[in-house]
């Protein structure tokens, strides 16, 4: 659901044509699903005991120590963060481009977590194993937080998946465990509470992997972690008012939350709300032929749904679309909000999200699936014990691939800044057993646990990486505040 007019092959600056949209022949020819491929390669082995995984484990020690992941140093050949940055520009809505980077100047926190481009580039020069797993991609603490399953229970796991690939396992965990420092001095904590909190993040994935690893597959695979199993870990006094967000979050579905905050009546028609700059309708969604443009783009993306999901949907109609910016490091991608409302005027908003390839691409090698959208969708299965009823993918008008979900279904985001040193530190800990159940799922996981043993050794090489990366973090930070007071980058900042 791309803009309609704009030329959006990656790596190609946008041309707007508000005036010309295509015509519903052209529409027609280009909005398609590709044929769902599977996976070339399985994640993991299968013609190994358990016991003999570990032993190979455990044995890959003598290759890559433990102690060999507590290091990061730039290498001389690294290239420019800011240019690396810079590289996807391009590829964005220009007008939003400055938002993006607005965002990332706030802290070094928030530069993080949108540079994962730069981590990965990064990553791809530190000590590995070589064993793969479905990695998240950009794993860090504020991608994690708890949702609503189908059944309507909460869960806590990753939710974020647009990075997303086959890689080596450390990459997720490490970081993860730097996040963690950056998010403990963004709180004013000390170092040595930062890498605490990294190491713990690492310790909880540990004994959680070496745990999943002694499971059968199918044990394995319907695992998850419950809001009642992250409540059990914090103090009663943080438990009541755990209960009582999870409640208020529950207590209706996200659309009907949603819908007085985004959209409006007018004329007896719903329409979501302009709130520019981040949400808006452009000049090429206030021409007639629009409305039958989004309905052939929803169509389309029905046909990447089982039939179950396709009746449901079945029961409503899409009335808008807008453009909507979200997150840090997505910010200009072509994101689109959709309102379905169906007969009886109940509203649900559909997320579409432009996909591109992984970062992690250059270094881990192409997805599998020729369409980004469905290497999301099918790598957010893989590792979520239970996903979006609605996640899907799609071509836009103009061969933009997006994939589909709800906006926002009962989530609940970690209020970071509200954290002292135990709720980040019990934070820490339930990452990290998310993501080992997340690593877990797909394969199995007996010559990572066997490589990691039963001791500290690995937790605390990951905690002083995590502080030395963080420190690397602040010092791109510092180059990215530069390139802006030169006027090599504009920055729009919004106020709160």
């Amino acid at each position: 659901m791309d803009k309609p007019g704009i030329t959006s092959t990656r790596g190609t600056p946008a041309a707007v044509e508000p005036d010309s949209p295509p015509s519903p022949a052209a529409i027609g020819n280009v909005i398609s699903l590709p044929t769902p491929q599977p996976p070339a390669r399985p994640l993991g082995p299968a013609n190994l005991s358990p016991d003999e995984l570990v032993a190979a484990g455990k044995a890959m020690r003598d290759k890559v120590s433990r102690a060999q992941h507590s290091v990061w140093k730039a290498p001389k050949d690294r290239i420019d963060p800011v240019k690396l940055l810079r590289k996807s520009d391009p590829e964005r809505l220009p007008e939003l481009v400055p938002i993006r980077y607005g965002r990332m100047l706030v802290s070094p926190f928030t530069f993080y977590r949108g540079s994962a481009a730069v981590m990965a580039a990064d990553l791809a020069k530190t000590p590995a194993t070589g064993i793969r797993v479905q990695a998240c991609g950009d794993c860090h603490l504020m991608n994690f937080g708890g949702f609503a399953t189908p059944e309507r229970n909460v869960i806590f796991d990753i939710n974020d998946f647009d990075e997303t690939l086959p890689g080596p396992w450390e990459w997720d965990v490490k970081r993860l465990a730097a996040s963690f420092v950056l998010a403990a001095r963004s709180l004013g904590l000390p170092t040595t509470t930062a890498q605490e909190a990294a190491a713990a993040s690492t310790r909880s994935y540990r004994k959680r992997l070496r745990k999943y690893a002694t499971m059968p597959p199918l044990q394995s695979w319907y695992e998850r972690v419950t809001a009642e199993d992250i409540i059990g870990t914090m103090s009663k006094a943080r438990q009541a008012l755990a209960r009582k967000r999870i409640e208020k979050a529950t207590q209706q579905t996200g659309s009907e939350l949603d819908f007085p905050k985004l959209a409006d009546v007018t004329g007896g028609k719903s329409r979501i709300s302009d709130t520019p700059p981040l949400i808006f309708h452009p000049e090429a969604a206030r021409v007639p032929e629009f409305q039958g443009i989004i309905e052939k783009v929803f169509a389309a993306y029905q046909e990447s749904l089982p039939n179950d999901r396709r009746s449901l949907l079945r029961q409503y109609r899409i009335v808008d679309a807008a453009i909507k910016v979200v997150g840090i490091g997505s910010v200009g991608r072509r994101c689109w909000i959709a309102l379905l409302m169906s007969s009886g005027n109940h509203p649900i908003f559909l997320q579409f999200k432009e996909a591109v390839a992984s970062v992690l691409e250059p270094y881990a090698g192409k997805s599998e699936f020729p369409h980004h959208g469905q290497r999301v969708v099918e790598g957010q299965r893989l590792m979520q014990p239970a996903s979006d009823i609605f996640l899907g993918w799609v071509n836009g008008p103009t061969g933009v691939q997006f994939y589909v979900r709800q906006l926002r279904d009962a989530k609940i985001k970690p209020l970071v800044e509200t954290f002292d040193v135990e709720m980040l530190l019990a934070y820490a800990k339930a990452c990290g057993w998310a993501l080992a159940r997340a690593h877990s799922k797909g394969m199995d996981t007996s010559m990572i646990a066997g490589y990691l043993g039963g001791s500290d050794e690995f937790d605390d090489a990951i905690g002083k990486f995590a502080v030395s990366y963080a420190n690397q973090a602040e010092r791109d930070y510092a180059a990215l505040k530069a390139a802006v007071r030169k006027g090599k980058i504009k920055v729009f900042q919004e106020t709160v």
